[in-house]
């Protein structure tokens, strides 16, 4: 079975993961900025090989000009009454700003409407984390609600999530 394929945004490119990237990947998750929502222990390599394994999601690389910018990956719900995908994302904090995530977001968006035939899309990012609401609104990521304490911080508190979703006829693909 092929593995899936190369997907090429505006500034982005995904691309599916190799062991190679593991290293990139990890010294990503270790920065601050990206660790607050991406928690881990500190063998981060050890995170990243596990993220990669699971068995029901798809995860790509994000490139950005050849370099390793980030990961996002998708899973899908596949009971026929419920069935939706759902996506998970993060980018190195030096691009924070620069419109990667928006694009990764809608690249990803496109391919799981149009080549999977998904009406609806979720993503669940920290209800604080404001920079990444403001990404997934700008692809046509709408509120759903908030999840209670559905996520141990970095200090070992609880904090609140935010679940957004996408239906297909809501999708701003420009």
């Amino acid at each position: 079975m092929a593995g899936p394929p190369e997907l090429h945004g505006r500034i982005v490119r995904l691309r599916p993961v190799d062991r190679a990237d593991v290293a990139a990947l990890a010294e990503i998750r270790l920065q601050p900025e990206v660790r607050r929502h991406w928690r881990g222990s500190d063998d981060m390599e050890s995170e990243v090989v596990s993220d990669l394994a699971e068995p029901d999601s798809t995860p790509y690389v994000i490139e950005v000009d050849g370099a390793v910018a980030g990961w996002i990956q998708w899973a899908e719900e596949t009971e026929p009454d419920y069935r939706h995908a759902s996506m998970d994302i993060y980018v190195s904090a030096a691009l924070h700003g620069r419109g990667v995530g928006t694009d990764a977001v809608r690249t990803l968006a496109r391919h799981l409407i149009v080549d999977h035939c998904h009406h609806r899309l979720t993503i669940d990012p920290a209800a604080d984390n404001a920079a990444a609401i403001a990404c997934y609104a700008k692809v046509g990521f709408q509120r759903v609600g908030i999840t209670r304490q559905s996520e141990r911080g970095l200090d070992g508190s609880w904090h609140d999530g935010l679940l957004m979703d996408l239906l297909a006829e809501d999708f701003l693909d420009s």
